[in-house]
């Protein structure tokens, strides 16, 4: 699903150039569940960025179910990220003035996904994940948890190849967090690829394999 070879970016300041991605060679293969961890500033963001079709590497080759995309507009990178890839974020990024349905439906509304069959498919995840009880809160109104558990709903209900999570439990207490992960698991244990930014190595335990970086490069892979 995922192939890179000697993926490399560069930031550029009038002063200062600042080598986040060294040469990154690695593969993901479809079904895999894989961490990628490593100390602040090592690179783990970028990476993450650039397989989630966010940016394009300054050198180096990104392939994409099997599309070369290292050098795509940014509105190719768009309309392949659609229904093709879904984030899950520390913060859950949740818009506060929507209710825990609508806030579900909008992957589904860029996609043009008729109304009924929308609500078709958000009522199925919401339930699929325990939150069907919540559809019409606002954020605000649940726990960390449960954004959280909203914030998952939204990244699979178009069903994506691809979920990509940045610290999903940084900003919950340890019960929550290891909730989150097993939900994580059974999404991985259905057939979705999970790629994971993680400081937290309980975290890291529930993958397949974990991916250190260390200065924008591959230190080692350790297989779980």
């Amino acid at each position: 699903m995922i192939k890179t070879n000697n993926l490399t970016k560069v930031f550029r300041t009038d002063d200062v150039e600042t080598t986040a991605l060294d040469k990154v060679n690695f593969e993901v293969s479809p079904g895999e569940f894989v961490a990628i961890m490593g100390p602040s500033g090592c690179g783990k963001s970028t990476l993450l960025n650039i397989i989630g079709l966010l940016d394009n590497p300054s050198k180096g080759e990104y392939v994409f179910n099997s599309i070369e995309v290292s050098r795509f507009r940014e509105n190719q990178r768009t309309d392949l990220r659609k229904g093709n890839i879904g984030f899950i974020f520390q913060s859950f990024n949740l818009i506060d003035e929507l209710t825990v349905a609508e806030n579900v439906e909008m992957p589904l509304v860029y996609l043009k996904i008729k109304a009924s069959e929308r609500k078709r498919m958000v009522n199925e995840v919401l339930e699929r994940l325990k939150i069907g009880h919540r559809r019409k809160h606002f954020p605000q109104q649940l726990s960390g948890g449960q954004q959280q558990r909203v914030a998952i709903a939204r990244a699979v209900v178009a069903n994506p190849k691809l979920i990509l999570a940045d610290e999903p439990t940084g900003n919950l207490d340890s019960t929550n967090g290891i909730e989150v992960m097993n939900m994580l698991r059974e999404l991985n244990k259905a057939g979705t690829t999970i790629i994971m930014v993680t400081h937290n190595m309980r975290d890291a335990e529930f993958t397949h394999r974990i991916i250190n970086l260390f200065d924008g490069q591959i230190l080692m892979e350790k297989v779980g």
